[in-house]
Parts: C-alpha cells; sequence; structure tokens
C-alpha cells in the first residue's frame, strides 16, 4: 500500500512564505506547524475549524519545552514588523495575565515582548520591530511556562498592518501568501474513501480492502486508532464472538491491545501494532495527518471530500462513488447536510423512559486523562491559579484521572470544544497545584510529578447522522429484532452525567462525571443505522452512527464500533459489485450481506484476546 505521509523537508518549504498585500511592502507568513524542527511544541488541530488552523503549542505540564524552530528566507533589508497569532487559553476564567507565555526570536535575538497572555480571543499580537538584513535567518519561538502557550503563525512585514481577523478572509490571505490555488490540483480517485481512522475507520478499510476495493484512509492525526491511541489512550470495550454473526469482530484480534486501562503508558495502546496492520494492506492507501475541510456534492450524492495536511497546508481532492464518516463528530455528513440530531431527545418523540421529559442539548462529555508518577526526589509545580480556585473541600485528591474527568456536557461539543478541551487541562493544573502547593497532606504529593496529560481530548457524543432507522433504546430493552440485523452491541447502556459532588463546587462547570448503567441484552444492530437517510452515497460508522442518545450508551464502545466498520466495508463491497448505493443493499441484497457477516473478513480461528473490559453481565436472551 501507499503511506501518504510528506518529508519534513517538503513541509518546511510549504510553511513558510512571501506574499505582497501592500504596494512596496515585504511581508512572509511562517506557519508554526510547518516548523522544521519543533522541539518539544506539539501540532494541535482539533480546533482548526473554530479558529481557522492547526497550530503549536507548548505542552509541558508546567515545564517549559524545547524550543522551536525554523529557517526563514528576508526579502530585502528593511524593518520589519513582527505580529504573532496566538491566544491566552485561560481567558475564559481569568481576566488577568494567562500561563501560556513564549517569546519569539531571530537568529538568536529576541524580538519585542512576550506573547500569549493578553487578549480573551484569537489574534495577532504585535511582537516588536527588527531590522534584518536579506537572506536565510533562523526563527524561534522559546517556551517561558510550559502551560500550553500557542501558535498559529508569525508574520514579518515591512508596513505595520496585520493580517486579518476574519476567519475565511485569513484563509485567503494564508493561500496568498503560500500561491495555493482556490482549486485543488490535487486529485485522487478510490473505490472508497474512508474518513477518520479511529477503530471504526480501520476496520471499515480493512474490511473493504480484503473485499476487493481501492482505499483512501484518511486521519488528522499522526497516529491513526483515535480514542484508543496513546495520544487519548482509552482502552477498548465491549464484546466480539456474540449475535447472530459470532466471526464478525476478528478483525480486532489482529491488531487490538492485549492489556486493560484507561491513562497508562504509551505502549499499553500499540500504536506501532496498528499502524503495521493498516500499512500491510496493499488496498488501503492512508493518509495520515490530513484534515477533511469541504465537501463536493452532486445532487444527494457526494462528489469528492478535500482534505488539508495539518503541517503543509496541502490540500488533496478525495474522489469516490461512497464514502464513509468514521470522524466521530460526523464532519462529512454534516458539511454534505446529512441529517443529525445532537442533544438529549424529548421523552414523548420515540417514548423512551431513559429521556428527558423536554428535549435538551445535554450531551456526553469529553475527557482528558491525566496521571503522575513517583520519584525519587522530591519535586515542585508552578502556583497555577487562573480563575479556578480549589480547597480542602473541593480538591480531587488523587494521583490520576481517567474517564469520569469529563468536562463540556452542558456545552457544544463541536462549537465550543476548544473552551471544553482547555477546561479539562484548567482542571488538572489547578488542581495538581493545589496538591502540591496548598493541600493539608501536600507532603503525600512532594515526590510525585505529572508525567502525561493528554491534549488531545477523548470525546463520546457530538452530532449523530440520521439513517433509515434511528435505533432507541427501547428496541435495545425490550429486544426488538429487525430483519436487517448485523452486528451486536453488548456495553450496558451506558449515559454520563455531571457528578453531584462536583456540582456542588463547580456549578454549571463541572468537570467530574458519573455513570447509569441499564444491563441489556446482546442486540444487531439494524444495518440501516449504518447509512444516511438523505445523502445517498454516504455511510457511517462509529458514535455518530443513527441512534438516539439513550441508544448511544451502548453502541459507543470500540469493539462496538470496529464491527459497525467491518459491516459498512462489507456493504460498500456490494455497492460497487452491483453498482448500487447503501439502501439498495438493505432493499434488494440483504441476503448477500448477511452471508458476509457470516464469515467475516477477519482471519478466522484467532484465539479471542479481547476478553478485557467486555462490560457488566448480559441478561439471557427472552
Amino acid at each position: 500500500m501507499r503511506f501518504e505521509l510528506k518529508k519534513s523537508a517538503l513541509l518546511f518549504c510549504l510553511g513558510v512564505f512571501g506574499c505582497s498585500v501592500g504596494s512596496f511592502a515585504e511581508n512572509v507568513l511562517v506557519e508554526a506547524e510547518s516548523f522544521r524542527d519543533k522541539g518539544g511544541w506539539v501540532v494541535d488541530q482539533q480546533f482548526m475549524d473554530l479558529m481557522g488552523s492547526p497550530y503549536l503549542m507548548a505542552h509541558g505540564m508546567g515545564v517549559p519545552v524545547a524550543d522551536a524552530v525554523t529557517d526563514i528566507n528576508i526579502p530585502s533589508d528593511g524593518v520589519y514588523h513582527v505580529y504573532a497569532r496566538t491566544y491566552n487559553w485561560t481567558s475564559p476564567w481569568y481576566e488577568g495575565k494567562g500561563p501560556g507565555k513564549f517569546e519569539v526570536s531571530i537568529d538568536g535575538r529576541k524580538v519585542g515582548s512576550k506573547l500569549g497572555d493578553i487578549g480573551n480571543r484569537w489574534l495577532w499580537q504585535y511582537v516588536g520591530n527588527v531590522r534584518l538584513s536579506s537572506g536565510t535567518k533562523k526563527l524561534s519561538l522559546h517556551d517561558l511556562t510550559g502551560f500550553n502557550g500557542r501558535c498559529d503563525a508569525i508574520y514579518l512585514s515591512t508596513d505595520k498592518v496585520p493580517p486579518t481577523d476574519n476567519i475565511s478572509e485569513l484563509d485567503k490571505f494564508r493561500k496568498k501568501c503560500t500561491g495555493q490555488p482556490l482549486v485543488t490540483q490535487n486529485v485522487k480517485s478510490y473505490d472508497l474513501v474512508v474518513c477518520g481512522a479511529g477503530i471504526a475507520g480501520m476496520c471499515a478499510a480493512m474490511s473493504a480492502a480484503r473485499l476487493g476495493m481501492k482505499v483512501a484512509l484518511i486521519n488528522d492525526r499522526p497516529l491513526i486508532g483515535g480514542c484508543n491511541s496513546s495520544e487519548i489512550r482509552v482502552h477498548l470495550g465491549g464484546r466480539i464472538e456474540v449475535g447472530p454473526y459470532k466471526e464478525l469482530g476478528n478483525l480486532i484480534k489482529e491488531f487490538g491491545h492485549t492489556r486493560k486501562g484507561n491513562a497508562m503508558p504509551a505502549d499499553y495502546y500499540e500504536d506501532s501494532r496498528k499502524m503495521e496492520w493498516i500499512l500491510s494492506e496493499k488496498n488501503i492507501s492512508l493518509f495520515t495527518n490530513t484534515r477533511i475541510i469541504s465537501v463536493e456534492k452532486s445532487g444527494n450524492l457526494i462528489s469528492a471530500v478535500l482534505g488539508k495536511h495539518i503541517e503543509s497546508g496541502e490540500e488533496i481532492k478525495f474522489k469516490s462513488p461512497l464514502f464513509v464518516d468514521c470522524t466521530g463528530d460526523g464532519t462529512v455528513g454534516a458539511l454534505s447536510g446529512a441529517d443529525f440530531r445532537m442533544g438529549r431527545e424529548s421523552r414523548q418523540m420515540h417514548r423512551e423512559l431513559l429521556a428527558p421529559i423536554k428535549a435538551d442539548s445535554l450531551t456526553m462529555g469529553a475527557s482528558v486523562q491525566w496521571y503522575s508518577v513517583e520519584t525519587t526526589d522530591k519535586s515542585k509545580f508552578p502556583v497555577f491559579e487562573y480563575g479556578l480556585k480549589f480547597d480542602e473541600d473541593s480538591k480531587q485528591d488523587v494521583t490520576m484521572g481517567e474517564w469520569t474527568w469529563e468536562t463540556g456536557m452542558n456545552f457544544n461539543q463541536i462549537s465550543d470544544f476548544e473552551y471544553i478541551r482547555d477546561y479539562g487541562l484548567m482542571v488538572i493544573y489547578s488542581n495538581w497545584s493545589y496538591l502540591k502547593n496548598k493541600s493539608r497532606n501536600k507532603e503525600k504529593y512532594s515526590r510525585r510529578e505529572l508525567e502525561w496529560v493528554a491534549y488531545v481530548a477523548g470525546k463520546r457524543e457530538s452530532r449523530r447522522l440520521l439513517g433509515d432507522y434511528i435505533l432507541t433504546s427501547n428496541d435495545i430493552i425490550d429486544y426488538r429484532l429487525q430483519d436487517d440485523a448485523s452486528l451486536s452491541t453488548t456495553w450496558s447502556i451506558d449515559l454520563h452525567y455531571p457528578d453531584p459532588d462536583n456540582t456542588k463546587y463547580f456549578p454549571g462547570m463541572e468537570f467530574k462525571s458519573i455513570a447509569e448503567h441499564v444491563h441489556i441484552y446482546e442486540y444487531p444492530i439494524p444495518y440501516r443505522c449504518l447509512y444516511s437517510r438523505n445523502v445517498d452515497n454516504l455511510f457511517m460508522a462509529g458514535r455518530n452512527i443513527s441512534v438516539t442518545h439513550a441508544a448511544l450508551g451502548t453502541v459507543r464502545v470500540m469493539r462496538t464500533t470496529s464491527m459497525m466498520g467491518e459491516v459498512v466495508g462489507m456493504a460498500a463491497s456490494i455497492c460497487k459489485k452491483h453498482n448500487v448505493l447503501p439502501r439498495r443493499v438493505y432493499q434488494k441484497y440483504l441476503p448477500e450481506l448477511k452471508s458476509l457477516m457470516k464469515k467475516g473478513t477477519g482471519k478466522q480461528g484467532l484465539p479471542n484476546n479481547q476478553q478485557f473490559n467486555v462490560g457488566g453481565h448480559l441478561k439471557e436472551r427472552p
């Protein structure tokens, strides 16, 4: 197979640009995410739909990270005004200067003032001016705190005029500086395009590929596996080898990790095993670090999706007769106008007893997991007080945080997601600072250090794309079988709510959750939940399938989503074979799909190495 990953030299060449925005001005735009040597800074693309771009972040957990360094070409001698696009990330909770301070230097000489600690939105902060001769210079970002300072871009101009702050205009400005065409010339065609390489996307791609399809698998992070990657560290959950199609789920035996636990050391999640598994399949072309940013349609059909590389900015158009949305957020569906829901349905809508009387926007939240380690020597942690106060009653007297550290249930998991993730970081640092510096039992923590804090948040719920069938909690509880029953869900109906003990101290700003479980029979999910009802060539697999909020409580765990992907890959192969769309598989070729599900696409006869975190006791089927 082909692994579409650009070399660092190309990334650099594509990231630093001269552009003309005035009659006589000389201007240079440097995209921070394209720096040649990122040092200890990390690339964060999670919010580029909100603020316009990936960016570099100094994620040092309170310890300053190594400098990010790149080379820039100054076109002519002159005095250049320097701007940095940055964000004071604690500003939603604290009115003073924030902790994300950093500096810019050119050829080892600091330019102007500290950055990243003022303002309450993404903005172009003036750094200062510097006289530069023409030629190649070394540009550096120097972190001062380790507390998630962030830089989107550096702009140098002989005019003291910053670029626009308008997101859409800024995108045009970037393209003008890069010389990128407004319409991409890089077009690739496949039998199937799978967007999102979490567990569901991996299995959708592999299932289709083993059935003879040429597949593009697109992921917006360098690692694949989604919430099961070492970036987020959620272990696999749910059962395989159950229901009417017991061979479904064999795929995950081939690559799934075998040690249980959330928020554990990185090697638990076996990233390389996942990557090697995908790379071994000749029919899959993997595109990492590529974010889907737009969709092209013809009538009710998607004709192409446009992906943007999160470091180089290069855009690729992916054409196909069939697409799968495994983004979790239902991104492709939303961009293509697919029907979707967010939040909780009213009890009356589907007569679900697990639903609230009135519909609302509450969702299950996102977890920013973390853990600390014991050290030989005593260590310090900076005082971190930026609007969130802890005391002896409200402190969390723990050395790690896993799934219960859940934020954003009362906020929009799409439009408020940067706020949600940042609040997750905020509570970890604030609580840890209190434990280390002020707690009565601070001696207990004197030899503990933060070892790992996720900066990629693990989501549970956002958009749910609507199919020809919307699975409800009543279907599952009452065991209402459908004629297109496919993979089986086995996890309890596991719905999360703000922890009342946390609400007592942080009303409306909870960061801890509780779970309420309803045990179920293993339940075969209808195939009609796995394709869009109004975008005719769009499948979906993962937490964004066609279910109510209450039903999402069971289907969202990753061994279950792996089997969704496997079934979708089978259905896609039938679509190719008969030149039909997903709905027609249900209407005419359901027996063929059932035959494939009996066999599965995984290797048969492998031992079941996935018998941890299977969930509670299943009820006996009626």
